[in-house]
């Protein structure tokens, strides 16, 4: 991601809020309206610039996941065999979920801190930067399918009428997202170790998610302690659909839904509550 964009590009609408006192819903809600052109030049910027003076542009979003698909496809998939058929599926319809929870929360973190001058010089949602953060990686998300969707015609994978189901797998996947890089930015502002805490933990959060391997290796006795990660769910949603051809249990839908508002309430009041003394730490 770029520098910040400068402010005399767009016209903003002055908001008048009290130092230290936070955010109302309402009002970031119809700041961010008022403010709908400046979010479409967040992401479109987001998504143009990534990918500037790059020969495989969009590709290189995917290269990371297609070597470690390779990877894994070759230690795993005759292990997995009977549990996992077409393991390169497998792996890659929960993953593209994960990649993108992963990538976002930690892009929203950065978006924040790059582009501080502007929200000093000009009075912007504080949120519109982590909000353009989560519609660019769902935009990036979307291209990540159709790159497994080939994949899976390629191997021979069945492509399912349930495919249909997933944007709303993918709606509730971004709702929790947003809650989750609400508060991690907020707090990462005011903490800046944060975001080095957050880099260095996702990657043991990923292997803590049955995305490498079935939640049915996992013994009886410990399997409840990995079914208390909300990502588990979250996946879930996602990988039903694509590689199992099955919609989401109601269980399951349910869960990953009051999981996903849940993340956005607590998300939210954290960012309210820090946002208005964003200025004294950009």
């Amino acid at each position: 991601m770029s520098s910040a964009i400068p402010a005399a590009q767009f016209a903003f609408v002055e908001r008048r809020n009290v130092a230290g006192r936070p955010l109302r819903l309402l009002d970031e809600l119809r700041d961010i309206r008022a403010h709908a052109g400046l979010l479409y030049e967040l992401v479109h910027r987001d998504l143009t610039v990534r990918y500037k003076r790059s020969l495989l542009g969009f590709l290189w979003t995917m290269l990371h996941p297609l070597l470690l698909m390779l990877i894994f496809t070759i230690v795993f998939s005759t292990m997995f065999s009977g549990r996992a058929p077409h393991y390169e599926t497998y792996f890659l319809s929960a993953y593209v979920a994960w990649n993108f929870f992963a990538q976002t929360v930690v892009n929203a973190m950065l978006s924040v801190a790059w582009n501080g001058p502007l929200m000093k010089r000009v009075r912007v949602p504080p949120s519109i930067f982590t909000l353009s953060t989560v519609v660019s990686g769902l935009v990036n998300l979307g291209l990540s399918l159709i790159v497994l969707f080939s994949i899976m015609l390629i191997v021979g994978a069945p492509l399912y009428p349930t495919l249909a189901f997933l944007p709303v797998s993918l709606f509730i996947v971004g709702l929790f997202t947003f809650g989750a890089a609400l508060a991690l930015t907020a707090v990462s502002v005011v903490f800046g170790d944060v975001r080095e805490m957050v880099q260095a933990g996702m990657p043991a959060l990923m292997y803590l998610t049955p995305i490498i391997y079935p939640i049915s290796i996992v013994p009886d006795r410990f399997r409840w302690l990995v079914k208390l990660n909300p990502l588990v769910y979250i996946v879930e949603i996602v990988r039903d659909p694509l590689y199992y051809g099955i919609l989401p249990s109601p269980t399951t839908l349910l869960l990953a839904t009051v999981l996903a508002l849940g993340s956005l309430a607590i998300g939210w009041m954290i960012f309210r509550s820090i946002a208005p003394r964003f200025h004294a730490h950009l």
